[in-house]
């Protein structure tokens, strides 16, 4: 059972980094955003940044 958990954080921990490194490469690229959209990236990079740090935190444990 323990070992389910674990490849589940594992699983989840890949995906939120893919997700992350994905939406900072995209603003990094874009030329043309508005103050606001560079906004709204932070917002959703700060919640993946938050689930990633959860993530390795419950991993750890």
């Amino acid at each position: 059972m323990e070992i389910i958990l674990e490849d589940k954080i594992e699983k989840a921990l890949e995906y939120y980094t893919f997700k992350s490194k994905e939406l900072k490469d995209f603003v990094n690229s874009s030329k043309d955003l508005t103050v606001e959209q560079i906004v709204e990236f932070g917002e959703e990079l700060g919640i993946l940044e938050y689930k990633i740090t959860a993530l390795e935190v419950a991993k750890e444990s």
